[in-house]
């Protein structure tokens, strides 16, 4: 469905989220690691957790960890019906394009795409949200052992 380079990123997006091993692939992970059950709509539960001695609630959800206020958004403007892993790929293969970066990973220009999108993913580097942050190395590395091309 996606070009490699697309499912590749996203893949890295799930990894650096620290959704990618858990659950069916991430897609029913919460915020802290939690499960949720049923992909109807967003499971909608805040969850507030201790980040660096700075409290944190979030209501992230999914693969991408996805917050609830920005499923309500999608959901309208790109018709979908429920919270369903493809919904999820959707949403985020929205964002990627919102921020310009599409371009950027189907040529291969890793560095540039993961910059751009860094405002939307806290686990990202440089996003500055006062979370955990991934290299760019290690996140690189991934993309390319899950079969993305590096120009």
């Amino acid at each position: 469905m996606y070009s490699k380079n697309l499912e590749a990123f996203l893949d890295m997006i799930s990894f650096s989220e620290g959704t990618y091993a858990k659950g069916h692939h991430g897609y029913n992970v919460l915020y802290g690691g939690g499960y949720f059950t049923g992909y109807a709509d967003h499971p909608r539960k805040k969850l507030t957790f201790t980040i660096k001695g700075k409290s944190v609630t979030s209501t992230a959800a999914g693969r991408y960890q996805i917050l609830a206020r920005y499923f309500d958004a999608y959901k309208k403007s790109l018709g979908l019906k429920d919270f369903s892993p493809a919904s999820q790929d959707a949403i985020a293969v929205q964002m990627i394009k919102e921020q310009k970066a599409l371009q950027n990973i189907e040529a291969g220009r890793f560095d540039e795409a993961v910059r751009q999108c860094s405002n939307i993913w806290a686990s990202l580097p440089g996003a500055g949200y006062g979370q955990h942050e991934n290299s760019l190395e290690a996140l690189r590395e991934f993309y390319v052992r899950m079969g993305g091309r590096v120009a």
